[in-house]
């Protein structure tokens, strides 16, 4: 009898064992993405991704001091702290954000481990259980489906690769600067860097570069079938590319350091004598000036745009989109306190 109870203990012990190993192993695996996650817009991305929105929650580097990366919904309420760390390039899709820390800040996760050194993480929506992917320092990156596209830059020089999001399956795709900031059903949408500037396409399928039109582009951003870009040509004025019709719209002839489009608007860096913030309809229509001065960082949710004053990296301002009216982003400020 003492024999028989024995065995059954056993035998249950062995089936806890057994269904705690696969319980911590599937709360362990990483969830995969729907298909057509992006992770960001091009437009912020190539803005340094302060800000991102996702599933209704915008997430976003909080620059004041004491700030870090935060949550809010996208008309500014419900502001959170997620944690103090310095970071960019944010992405989101699925379960999780991505971002690059900077390494001007530290904090402890709760499990002993604490970054103090550039990293790019993954962490839940909430911010929690951050693990770093690479300790490479990433120039842009961007999530397509189930893959980290990045550029990063070393000692050796440039290096352009994919990853899976849970870290594993590198593939080195290119020695040569592609930014992959600007992607669309599965496929990735660059300037390039090697003797042209055409605009080429890399398809996530296949990672096999093929070239889309023969233009003279910087900074391309996808918008239906229009490709809006920074004509490298002339004096870097902004314009558009029709994919279907083969026609170019000229937007502005402003010279423009940068730019970002949302809601039916872009915004944008007039550089000159008399540097300006403007904005203006897609179609280049009804331009106006939001701000005199240098600004950069142009950042822009579903019912806000971001900017900070050139030199200025600590103070955030905003507006609501089409708005003529601008002002210091202090419910920002106030959180970081």
């Amino acid at each position: 009898m003492k024999k028989a109870i024995k065995t059954t203990l056993t035998v249950v012990i062995t089936l806890l064992l057994i269904i705690t190993i696969i319980l911590v192993t599937f709360s362990q695996r990483v969830a995969m993405n729907p298909a057509g996650t992006v992770g960001n817009t091009a437009g912020n991305l190539n803005n340094d991704g302060l800000f991102c929105e996702y599933d209704g929650t915008v997430y976003f580097y909080n620059s004041f001091n004491g700030g870090g990366l935060f949550s809010m919904a996208p008309d500014e309420s419900g502001m959170r702290r997620l944690n103090t760390l310095e970071v960019r390039n944010i992405l989101a899709g699925g379960k999780y954000l991505y971002y690059f820390h900077t390494g001007a800040s530290t904090v402890s996760t709760g499990f002993g481990h604490a970054f103090g050194m550039k990293s790019f993480l993954r962490s839940k929506l909430d911010g929690s259980n951050s693990e770093a992917l690479t300790n490479d320092v990433i120039v842009t990156g961007q999530l397509v489906d189930n893959y980290l596209y990045l550029l990063t830059s070393g000692n050796a020089g440039p290096s352009f690769y994919k990853m899976k999001i849970d870290g594993s399956g590198r593939t080195d795709l290119a020695d040569y600067v592609i930014n992959p900031a600007c992607a669309d059903n599965g496929v990735l949408y660059y300037n390039g860097t090697q003797g042209d500037h055409y605009l080429y396409a890399l398809d996530s399928a296949t990672d096999v570069p093929y070239e889309v039109w023969k233009g003279n582009i910087w900074s391309p951003a996808l918008d239906g079938d229009y490709v809006y870009y920074l004509d490298v040509a002339n004096n870097y004025r902004l314009c558009r590319y029709s994919r279907s019709q083969n026609v170019v719209e000229v937007l502005t002839e402003d010279r423009v350091d940068c730019f970002n489009m949302g809601g039916g608007f872009i915004y944008y860096q007039k550089n000159g004598s008399t540097p300006q913030l403007k904005c203006m309809r897609m179609d280049g229509s009804s331009a106006k000036v939001i701000a005199e001065g240098n600004y950069t960082r142009i950042n822009m949710t579903s019912q806000y745009v971001y900017f900070q004053e050139f030199g200025n990296d600590v103070s955030m301002y905003h507006s609501q989109l089409g708005s003529d009216y601008y002002e210091l982003f202090g419910a920002a400020e106030a959180a970081a306190q």
